[in-house]
């Protein structure tokens, strides 16, 4: 998605350690009218795969999650990072290494939200080392439902998590990959 590139060329960071700050527009800060648009794309792209649902994690994934439910007309789970006291009954979890915060968190979806007969599509902001989405693919297992693809926003492809899911036969979709990113800029991969 060119408007992708654009936005992180206009607005993105690029820190230290391989991260990239997208804040104004994407996962602190969020650019409602871009936010349509991605929902859109991700509509688009997955218009014939028969998702019935979308699974994201949270919480940077829960905007794009929700407007790519409304462009689907889809109802939209997230796995919450921890148990809290809020979480009744049976769950399926997963433990998930977050590459920002360099940490693991035991995340959990109750089980009354998926179910063998649910096609997920799962969506997130960031695809990295694809601990995320490794995660979520493990929770969808759990429940007996099919996942029917996965869509990132933004794709840090020198970190090869999006190419090991396509080699394990995922449907990936990510709307800007970045192949390489240093002090001097970022370099997209074409297409």
């Amino acid at each position: 998605m060119k408007k992708m590139e654009d936005k992180i060329l206009a607005e993105g960071k690029v820190l230290p350690g391989g991260v990239l700050k997208v804040g104004s527009f994407l996962n602190q800060q969020v650019d409602i009218r871009f936010m349509k648009e991605i929902g859109d794309e991700i509509a688009r792209l997955y218009k014939d795969s028969g998702a019935t649902k979308i699974f994201t994690i949270e919480a940077s994934g829960i905007p794009i999650a929700i407007s790519a439910g409304f462009a689907m007309g889809l109802p939209v789970v997230y796995a919450k990072k921890h148990k809290g006291s809020n979480i009744a009954g049976d769950v399926y979890s997963v433990p998930v290494k977050s590459f920002t915060h360099g940490d693991t968190n035991n995340v959990v979806v109750t089980k009354e939200f998926l179910s063998p007969e649910d096609r997920i599509l799962i969506v997130d902001d960031f695809l990295a080392h694809g601990s995320a989405l490794t995660g979520l693919i493990s929770i969808v297992e759990q429940a007996g439902a099919t996942v029917v693809g996965c869509a990132a926003a933004i794709e840090k492809g020198f970190q090869n998590g999006g190419d090991t899911l396509r080699k394990e036969g995922y449907r990936v979709e990510s709307l800007a990959i970045i192949d390489e990113m240093t002090d001097e800029g970022v370099v997209f991969r074409k297409q």
